[in-house]
C-alpha cells in the first residue's frame, strides 16, 4: 500500500510538473485516500497489539 501511495505521489508530481492538472489533482486526491486507509491500518494494528491481540493465529 505504500508502494502505491507512492507511485500516486510521483504521478501527481510529474503530471503537475508537466501542467497535466487534471491529472495531477486527480492523482493527488487518490494518494490522500490511500494514506488516509493506510494511518488508519497502522493504528489499528496498534490498538491490537496494545490489547494483546495477535493478528496471527
Amino acid at each position: 500500500m505504500l508502494n502505491l501511495l507512492i507511485l500516486l505521489i510521483v504521478i501527481a508530481l510529474v503530471a503537475g510538473a508537466f501542467g497535466f492538472t487534471g491529472i495531477a489533482g486527480g492523482a493527488a486526491g487518490l494518494a490522500k485516500i490511500v494514506f488516509g486507509v493506510l494511518v488508519a491500518g497502522i493504528i489499528i494494528v496498534v490498538l491490537l497489539m496494545a490489547f494483546g491481540i495477535s493478528l496471527i493465529a
